[in-house]
């Protein structure tokens, strides 16, 4: 069931995923050659315990885990897409990063992630960023009342594969609210016309992983959470958490401009 948020409850999330938007900016800030994912990790825990907010990442436990997530970042480098585990490593020139984070607070949820490189960018890294970008920003776009949730999958699947890139198979966005994962499910490709109309007071995170290589299959790593390109090509994934109001899209995970 889709629960449909009253503006007070949208104004609500807008200041957890401020939080979100912060936590991002500092990892992005703080990432770079010789920095280890457990730092990052670190980074954004501070800006959390700063803003009163918790983690729906940490702990958490979907079906298919082995076991509870250990971190309140996910942090995919090179071929891994969403997912990863912050572990030891220490980043490399020219690694493409891409860290998914969430933030809870007074009861209210945002979920936002971005991509980019450290170091010297490879032009491919570069270009994959840029039309996860667009793919995201046609999502968002297409998020209007009247349309539905085909629309969005649509307009970001376009994107997508208009420029020759995959997109990770079995998963997208969804719902977001409460919780992290609410309905409805937000795919990153389908049909427009096709699916849930678009109601104001829905909030939904729209969400693109691309895979570089062009196919769409992914493995899962040794830890039992990370998701990697099945054909070991770089991968970029991004996502705002978006309401839909009668006046427009609202992103509520918006960062400030760099």
């Amino acid at each position: 069931m889709v629960e449909l948020k009253t503006d007070a409850s949208i104004d609500a999330m807008y200041a957890a995923g401020q939080v979100v938007a912060r936590a991002l900016t500092a990892v992005r800030q703080a990432a770079d050659v010789g920095v280890s994912l457990l730092e990052l990790d670190e980074v954004a825990r501070e800006v959390l315990r700063e803003a009163g907010a918790t983690s729906p990442f940490l702990g958490y436990r979907p079906s298919f885990a082995p076991t509870p997530f250990p971190a309140v970042i996910c942090a995919s480098v090179n071929d891994a897409i969403v997912h990863g585990v912050p572990t030891r490593l220490r980043l490399s020139d020219g690694d493409l990063v891409s860290i998914d984070c969430g933030a809870e607070l007074d009861g209210w949820v945002g979920d936002s992630a971005l991509s980019f490189t450290v170091g010297r960018p490879r032009p491919a890294d570069v270009r994959l960023i840029e039309t996860a970008e667009r793919a995201l920003a046609a999502g968002i776009e297409a998020a209007v009342v009247g349309h539905r949730i085909g629309d969005i999958a649509h307009a970001v699947g376009r994107v997508c594969r208009g420029a020759g890139y995959g997109i990770m198979g079995g998963f997208g966005g969804h719902g977001v609210g409460r919780r992290m994962h609410e309905e409805p499910e937000v795919p990153n490709e389908g049909r427009p016309g096709r699916g849930l109309p678009l109601r104001p007071g829905m909030v939904l995170a729209i969400e693109p992983m691309l895979i570089a290589g062009g196919g769409d299959a992914h493995r899962t790593a040794d830890d039992g959470w990370t998701l990697r390109t099945m054909d070991g090509s770089r991968a970029a994934h991004v996502e705002h958490t978006v309401a839909i109001t009668e006046n427009g899209p609202r992103v509520l995970t918006a960062r400030a401009p760099r």
